[in-house]
């Protein structure tokens, strides 16, 4: 794509963006939109991880573009608006697989994109703030023996902003509530739809095991990872938010907090699950990233 000249909140930035394939996944390519700033790049990316309930589609980057990409492109960051495989046709699991490489893919590029590859940071709102958790709580070591050299790479981030995101579904506002597609996500059942392979039948079959399910919710919940090498984390929700708990947020603040982490919890007054959210915060967010991506020596293979 061209380089563009926009104008949002008082000021022009002016960037270039092109369409990037990070993977394939059963025939269906997977896409970024790599926005870097022409001038004043810092050297940093933030991953920014375009979902709202596991539903993932390349027309949605365009909301995002004043709200979020142009704030960071306009303190330097380069943005890496990442669309994974979508609910119905991909599951939860899967989608986690797809952030797990597209960090892997940018860190690998990261000489051609002009960042440095241990200053990647990700964010989003809801199931887009829960993916950016799962790189953040969850990230995996490089393969040295991968066949692919993408995968020889770490899928750990150095810093995480995530918007009232869902971190426990197996403690669902209370204890011991699981959420694995029921009400209030029954719309949503798509991403539960747990399946294995059968190499017999080379078919999918579904999970209904009520413990195998349990299992892959306690897998798929940030909560489940938190450890001391954890990326600092900052939290952000309203307490209005009537779809995901603010208790989801407060939860994985304390057990951040608990394991030593650098984190941060900011909860709205009369804040809902909406963009207001997002924007009333959006300076906590930036500083965040600035502090915890600033030119730094860090070392990206620490899951």
């Amino acid at each position: 794509m061209p380089p563009h000249l926009t104008l949002a909140a008082g000021f022009a930035s002016a960037y270039t963006r092109r369409e990037v394939i990070y993977a394939r996944s059963f025939g269906t390519a997977l896409t970024m939109d790599v926005f870097s700033p022409e001038k004043k790049a810092n050297g940093a990316g933030v991953i920014l991880f375009i979902s709202e309930g596991w539903y993932s589609d390349h027309a949605k980057i365009e909301e995002h573009i004043p709200r979020y990409i142009e704030p960071l492109l306009v303190k330097g960051y380069t943005v890496f608006a990442v669309v994974h495989g979508s609910n119905p046709k991909f599951t939860l699991p899967e989608n986690i697989e797809d952030a797990h490489r597209a960090v892997r893919f940018i860190r690998h590029h990261a000489q051609a994109y002009g960042i440095d590859p241990n200053r990647i940071g990700s964010t989003g709102d809801s199931a887009g703030g829960h993916l950016s958790l799962m790189v953040g709580c969850a990230g995996r070591a490089g393969q040295p023996q991968a066949p692919d050299p993408v995968d020889t790479e770490s899928s750990q981030v150095q810093a995480v902003v995530a918007f009232y995101p869902p971190t426990d579904f197996l403690n669902w506002g209370k204890p011991g509530k699981h959420m694995l597609g029921q009400h209030p996500l029954v719309s949503l059942e798509g991403a539960f739809d747990f399946a294995r392979l059968n190499p017999e039948t080379n078919a999918f079959q579904r999970i209904t095991a009520p413990k195998e399910r349990e299992a892959i919710g306690r897998h798929v919940s940030p909560i489940s990872h938190v450890g001391p090498n954890n990326a600092p984390t900052l939290l952000v929700v309203g307490d209005a938010d009537t779809f995901i708990p603010p208790q989801q947020s407060e939860s994985m603040a304390a057990k951040l907090k608990a394991a030593g982490v650098a984190s941060e919890l900011v909860v709205m007054p009369g804040g809902g699950h909406d963009e207001t959210t997002i924007t009333r915060h959006l300076p906590q967010a930036l500083a965040w990233f600035d502090r915890h991506l600033a030119a730094r020596t860090a070392v990206a293979d620490q899951p």
